[in-house]
């Protein structure tokens, strides 16, 4: 019999800790900011919020050299606040949501956004637009509450590409949890990257992507050319 693989779970920085938070699980929330919600062609007057996954082991650290994924000609930056989950349960309330709370940063939900459109064209899943590797950048966890408000900024060799507000999200922290236990189990370790200002876009060979979250989360990857 084959020997069983030993397999190490992902895992984040924590900000002044020697210790990493493991990584379980990946939701993500679309089109949570309205001016994003329009530039996608939607309706942002406050429809239910709606999830996709990636997999725990789609993050990467802050200061990584990336390889451009392949299979896309028109990869996109959404510059992200990433709640990590320390607790966790079904049907959780909107008002014990923060209790699940270890910490937050911010993050990078890359986007195939060529094979995203086909897939939605054709009525098909787009696992494989949001699911691919490395799609996940994260910077270091800074334990305790989320902000809800200040700016979230998104650079591309130093020029600004996306600027917004988190008082802007249409769904809070707190009811993003709330919702999404009502779907599945929610469990430490999770991480819900929970929607992206407007000014997504193209990303070149070559450049390099920051992302900021007033009070001192940033994230910084390099695409090689």
């Amino acid at each position: 019999m084959p020997s069983v693989p030993v397999v190490t779970p992902p895992t984040v920085a924590i900000a002044g800790s020697a210790e990493r938070f493991p990584v379980r699980r990946i939701f993500c929330v679309g089109q949570n900011y309205a001016e994003h919600a329009r530039e996608m062609g939607s309706d942002p007057d406050r429809a239910p919020p709606f999830f996709f996954a990636k997999p725990a082991d789609a993050v990467v650290a802050s200061g990584t050299t990336l390889v451009f994924p392949s299979r896309t000609e028109d990869l996109h930056h959404e510059v992200e606040l990433v709640v990590a989950l320390g607790g966790g349960g079904r049907d959780i309330p909107v008002e014990d949501a923060a209790a699940t709370i270890f910490g937050w940063t911010v993050g990078l939900d890359l986007t195939r956004r060529d094979l995203q459109a086909a897939a939605k064209t054709a009525g098909r899943p787009w696992d494989m637009a949001k699911g691919f590797d490395a799609s996940a950048p994260i910077g270091a966890l800074r334990p305790g509450m989320p902000p809800t408000s200040g700016a979230i900024t998104l650079d591309i060799d130093g020029q600004r590409r996306q600027a917004g507000d988190l008082s802007d999200m249409i769904w809070s922290v707190a009811e993003i949890i709330a919702t999404l236990s009502t779907y599945v189990a929610l469990a430490p370790g999770d991480l819900i990257f929970t929607g992206t200002p407007a000014g997504v876009g193209p990303i070149r060979r070559g450049e390099t992507v920051t992302g900021a979250i007033a009070g001192g989360a940033a994230v910084a990857v390099s695409f090689a050319g």
